[in-house]
């Protein structure tokens, strides 16, 4: 039976975190919210939606959240053309996928995002398919987006590992069932993404690669 490698993108494999911080700051800030950088960073990794509302709380003016969003796709926008990957992140999907994984991204970036960012990390050949959190009624932390990774693979969930750099990545494995590995290139504290339900934390795809084979894609 085969094996499915999930990984998430933003964070952790391009190097992305703090220009969506930017982004979603120039938004708030633009619609009157005074929104620290540090509150919005921990929120990195969660739907538009549920990030807006994560941040702002249940009594904002809900009206206000298309335009958020709006404003923040178009401010990040302008970054996608220069989308740094991470370290050795390409090479990570190809030697995994030269394992005999499946490699599937799971993701909410969608349309020219989700190119820009394939155009970065430079594996297309690597990726098999592509789970976006638009294709489900919920993102992360939810297990949905996983389950449909899942699907797009064709294995159980204890046939795959999932690898990302936030505590929404590491919930939603965990609740989906499968192996989570970490890696602290998003910013995000070791403790955290243990307490989140990592099994395994690496620096980044480059150290993940170093270690390949003693990492759960050893086999």
């Amino acid at each position: 039976m085969s094996r499915a490698a999930l990984f998430d993108v933003d964070g952790t494999l391009a190097d992305t975190n703090h220009l969506h911080v930017t982004a979603w700051w120039e938004a708030f800030r633009q619609a009157g919210h005074d929104v620290p950088m540090h509150a919005i960073h921990r929120a990195i990794g969660l739907g538009g939606d549920d990030l807006v509302a994560h941040l702002l709380g249940d009594d904002r003016d809900r009206e206000q959240d298309s335009a958020l969003g709006a404003a923040h796709k178009t401010l990040y926008g302008t970054y996608f053309d220069r989308l740094p990957a991470m370290d050795s992140a390409g090479a990570l999907l190809k030697a995994v996928a030269g394992r005999g994984w499946t490699v599937v991204l799971v993701t909410s970036a969608g349309g020219g995002e989700l190119a820009a960012l394939r155009r970065a990390i430079d594996a297309d050949e690597a990726i098999a398919a592509t789970a976006s959190s638009d294709d489900v009624q919920e993102g992360k932390p939810a297990p949905e987006p996983v389950h449909h990774a899942l699907e797009l693979a064709g294995v159980p969930a204890r046939r795959a590992v999932m690898v990302g750099d936030t505590v929404w990545d590491m919930k939603a494995g965990a609740r989906a069932g499968v192996d989570c590995v970490a890696v602290l290139c998003g910013g995000i504290p070791a403790a955290d993404l243990r307490e989140a339900g990592a099994s395994e934390v690496y620096a980044d795809p480059a150290d993940l690669l170093a270690r390949l084979d003693d990492s759960p894609f050893a086999g």
